[in-house]
């Protein structure tokens, strides 16, 4: 397995829903908001193991003190091999310095996120205008 990980590289719808219906994520049936969301993100990060996608991750940011982390998956037959923790040092590499770093984490994605540095913020508290139900 040789993992390449790129900054803003370039992405086929194709192979971004499969990622996402691999996660079961569903935003995969809204393709014609997701791919220009995903193509639009202040950065955007791939992973490719010989030319197949088998990771992805965006930041929307200001550019300068904030950035937040909306996605970040790996196809399940990849998980629990690095790849996420290559894609999270490669968002380090671009926002480490930055006054704030958020993502929100659910299931099993919490630990890893522990695991990588993520903390609850003091006493903040989530907060939605969204069903919670959907990713």
């Amino acid at each position: 397995m040789d993992i390449k990980i790129e900054v803003n590289g370039t992405i086929e719808e194709r192979e971004v829903i499969e990622l996402y219906r691999a996660n079961n994520w569903s935003s995969a049936e809204k393709p014609e908001q997701l791919l220009p969301a995903v193509r639009n993100s202040h950065t955007l990060i791939t992973a490719r193991d010989s030319g197949l996608l088998v990771g992805i991750a965006n930041a929307i940011s200001d550019g300068h003190l904030v950035v937040y982390y909306p996605h970040m998956l790996v196809l399940p037959d990849y998980q629990r091999r690095g790849i996420g923790r290559k894609i999270v040092e490669a968002m380090n590499s671009i926002y480490g310095s930055f006054h704030q770093q958020m993502l929100t984490a659910d299931g099993d994605a919490i630990e890893f996120y522990k695991s990588v540095g993520f903390v609850r913020a003091g006493k903040t508290e989530p907060m939605w205008v969204y069903s919670g139900t959907e990713h």
